[in-house]
């Protein structure tokens, strides 16, 4: 069994996606996966960072919950690119 299918995530979030407590929704999704990585708002106004390490169908799943958002945003569309796993996050953070 191929349990360590690690991979790595990088996704920008389009739409109104900042000041709806994205971040948190993000952070708290990561974790509930069990990802680390980060998530930060990009300049503009009109879009997010995420980016995301850990088993591909875990991110799969980020990736598809990315689409749906919490309930104050609107995402528009989710840009992901499939990077290689790095393995130099710790945790998930929130960057500022």
């Amino acid at each position: 069994m191929g349990g360590s299918d690690l991979a790595s995530v990088q996704a920008t979030v389009h739409g109104h996606v900042q000041g709806v407590f994205f971040r948190s929704f993000v952070s708290q999704q990561a974790e509930d996966l069990e990802l680390a990585g980060y998530v930060r708002n990009l300049p503009g106004g009109n879009a997010v960072e995420v980016h995301a390490e850990g088993e591909r169908k875990r991110l799969e799943k980020l990736v598809s919950r990315l689409k749906a958002g919490p309930p104050a945003a609107r995402v528009e569309r989710v840009v992901a690119n499939w990077v290689e796993y790095s393995g130099s996050y710790s945790g998930f953070s929130i960057r500022y």
